[in-house]
């Protein structure tokens, strides 16, 4: 695999741990669910939609 794959990854895990540590198990997914649509929509972004 491709670091610039892994290690935003990875970042990702240890920011989202950092974050929800005191957090509810709902709280934490929530989280997790709006940083993920985040990052897809600015992804999109980035490929040149629309």
């Amino acid at each position: 695999m491709r670091p610039e794959i892994i290690v935003p990854f990875v970042m990702y895990c240890a920011l989202l741990w950092w974050v929800g540590r005191g957090l509810s198990w709902t709280a934490r997914l929530g989280t997790a669910a709006a940083t993920l649509v985040l990052t897809f929509f600015v992804l999109l972004f980035e490929r040149g939609w629309p």
